[in-house]
């Protein structure tokens, strides 16, 4: 229940905020509810906290290196960032209270399956963090981070002993650089918000019909005509790789072949299938353009490509892509469909099997393993290919069963605005990956959150990014049978703002973003509108309206976060008002929110037509106030104890049915909590 309680408060503070109701910060992180993410595997509290001031010093002991000092320079400047106290990085060694013991290295290149555990205790007097090699250090500095917290006394990390390690070795965040750019900045805040929460991944996407995003020496017009001029050079590549390398994070380069490839063919025609000319793609969608898997020249180009790319990427996996063949301009190649049937391939997924087999055996000259999507799975795959599912369980337990690793994006698709519940209880071992053998779940190696870019800019990217990978941090981290949504919830609330810390614009964006919209420096009704509407789920975005690669990503639906928040706890306080469970101040809470939506509609309709960014929300804003309205009237009826005559009661689902469809893109998150409310009046 103290989870609970958390984000309660959170709600409820939030709410007297909107009301322009002045109130105390009250501390809601009791002793024990600590909001860690992901949670550790071993936690025992103790009695007590050690007070973090001016004194506060780190002492490195036993194995160091370069990369420990910086990680302890880092570690202290993220603290005095969240404390405001400013710390000395060269107090002497033999008075500091936090002592980092390292037994030895990790290795040059960090590796897949490496040691990452790490041992902390934090005592009323000193803290010692072990671990076999620096990336236990990492980990366990950033749990200490998540443990800082404000007290009546100052800052403060309460008394406990932590042993932990991750579930999964491999966890991920991919980053779609292809469709929309992401500058080298972007990347490294979000590499830093991946340290924060302990994924080791980060799953580069490279090219696309959209763009090609590396810059290659042996073959300039790669980035020259398939780009627009927005590529990263080979140096601030190296700079990124090591960036995250002194956060304990991989970065495995994914450059998508044979198709989502129209991007090499605008300088490389002679690559591919069909005849041109081909552009840069603006629009969205799988594409007919595919490289020509029949040509020895093919080959010879992409063994040089993938020999030159390796130099900078020095991980050990090499990801091909390899999905969404359409196979349409194969088809329409007569010297394609010639070498299929002399070469007895009866299929589009045969020659595509041909390909792969073909490419691998380029990886593997190169001393890499090769990793791709679904379709790169055939009954000849080689063993040591690792297949990433974005088919689901049943895929993914497939390739477990032929004998080859994979991991999981299935469930942790974070471009389609689905909740973090809902990517929180996907598992990679769930569904059919359950009935595995032991054998066969040791090569679930983990997952990957996908950050596909269509509907996202560097401005707000981080808002689909954070907090919700976080959740799914912990399900790749934590042990499988930590399920609780609601603990998840009030700890996720709690970690969204520390990530703020790290530079992070999840938060800070939708300001901005509002304030550009209305032209006000506080848009405080249109905030109240924002808050409880969100994006459409899954793809129905872009059937509600055209987009392509020019599109402006400038109106509410970029800036809103892709799950409201608010709109999640009413639906909670709806729930216990039907339960019969509501306290008072439940009840109260729920009708000052009612209140202020069916409200907010007067002050806010006046400002909306003063700028074409808001006009389109003047339907939604009257919506939101209907649909207030309706709840009010229902939550009189239920305190009453009074059931609604059939008549209102249908006129007002009418309301409410014609209130679930999207209005300028955007969903009315109060609508399904208030039919719930609607609906109970029937009885009572």
């Amino acid at each position: 229940m103290k989870a609970l309680k958390l984000g309660h408060i959170a709600s409820f503070c939030f709410l007297l905020t909107a009301l322009n109701i002045q109130v105390q910060v009250i501390d809601a992180q009791t002793s024990d509810s600590l909001a860690l993410m992901p949670l550790p595997a071993h936690i025992v509290q103790g009695e007590g906290q050690f007070p973090i001031d001016g004194g506060f010093s780190v002492s490195l002991e036993g194995y160091k290196e370069a990369r420990l000092v910086t990680t302890k320079e880092r570690f202290l400047a993220d603290l005095a960032r969240e404390t405001g106290i400013p710390f000395k990085r060269d107090a002497p060694a033999d008075q500091a209270r936090f002592i980092i013991q390292t037994t030895a290295a990790s290795d040059p290149v960090q590796r897949l399956g490496e040691d990452e555990s790490y041992h902390l205790e934090v005592t009323q007097s000193r803290v010692e963090l072990t671990a076999p090699n620096p990336l236990g250090v990492l980990h366990g500095l950033q749990t200490f981070l998540q443990l800082v917290r404000i007290t009546p006394q100052g800052f403060a990390a309460p008394a406990v002993t932590i042993g932990d390690q991750p579930r999964f070795p491999w966890r991920g965040l991919m980053i779609d650089a292809g469709r929309h750019f992401m500058p080298v900045d972007v990347v490294e805040r979000n590499l830093d918000g991946m340290e924060a929460v302990k994924l080791n991944v980060l799953h580069w996407h490279l090219s696309e019909n959209q763009g090609f995003r590396a810059e290659s020496k042996l073959f300039p017009l790669l980035q020259e005509k398939g780009s627009d001029g927005l590529y990263y050079t080979q140096q601030q590549i190296r700079s990124v790789v090591q960036y995250a390398r002194d956060r304990g994070i991989r970065v495995v380069p994914e450059f998508d072949v044979p198709c989502h490839t129209t991007s090499w063919f605008v300088g490389y025609p002679n690559l591919a299938s069909g005849t041109g000319a081909y552009k840069i793609e603006t629009r969205w969608g799988v594409m007919d353009p595919a490289m020509d898997p029949t040509r020895e020249s093919t080959y010879q180009f992409l063994d040089r490509f993938f020999g030159e790319m390796m130099t900078i990427f020095p991980d050990a996996y090499f990801h091909i892509g390899g999905d969404e063949c359409n196979g349409k301009e194969w088809d329409a190649n007569r010297r394609i469909q010639a070498f299929k049937k002399a070469h007895g391939l009866k299929d589009n997924a045969a020659l595509q099997s041909y390909f792969t087999a073909r490419v691998q055996k380029l990886v593997a000259a190169h001393h890499k393993i090769m990793e791709g999507w679904d379709e790169v799975l055939q009954p000849g795959t080689p063993k040591d290919v690792v297949i990433q599912s974005w088919r689901g369980p049943t895929a993914l337990a497939a390739a477990a069963r032929q004998g080859n690793r994979g991991l999981l994006s299935t469930g942790y698709y974070i471009d389609l605005n689905q909740s973090a519940a809902q990517h929180y209880l996907a598992d990679p071992l769930g569904g059919e990956g359950a009935s595995l053998t032991p054998e066969q779940k040791a090569r679930v190696l983990g997952g990957e959150a996908t950050m596909w870019s269509e509907f996202v800019t560097p401005e707000t990217v981080d808002n689909r990014i954070w907090p919700r990978t976080a959740a799914i941090a912990e399900r790749l981290w934590s042990p499988q049978e930590i399920r609780d949504v609601d603990s998840m919830y009030a700890r996720l609330t709690v970690v969204s703002q520390k990530l703020q810390y790290y530079g992070l614009h999840h938060l800070s964006s939708i300001d901005l973003m509002l304030q550009r919209m209305s032209g006000q420096a506080d848009p405080r009704y249109l905030k109240v509108l924002a808050a409880v509407v969100q994006p459409p789920e899954g793809y129905e975005r872009e059937h509600l309206k055209q987009y392509d690669a020019t599109s402006p990503l400038n109106r509410l639906v970029d800036a809103v976060p892709p799950e409201s928040e608010t709109a999640r706890r009413f639906g909670n306080l709806a729930k216990e008002i039907i339960a019969g469970n509501a306290s008072p101040e439940q009840w109260q809470e729920a009708k000052a929110w009612l209140v202020l939506w069916r409200d907010n509609d007067a002050k806010l309709q006046p400002l909306l037509e003063n700028a074409d960014l808001t006009a389109e929300l003047v339907p939604v804003s009257h919506t939101l106030s209907q649909v207030a309205a309706v709840g009010l009237q229902a939550l009189d009826d239920l305190r009453d104890h009074r059931a609604r005559d059939a008549a209102t009661l249908q006129i007002n689902l009418q309301i409410l049915k014609a209130a679930e469809k999207p209005e300028a893109v955007l969903r009315d998150m109060v609508v399904p909590s208030v039919k719930l409310l609607a609906q109970a009046t029937a009885t009572h």
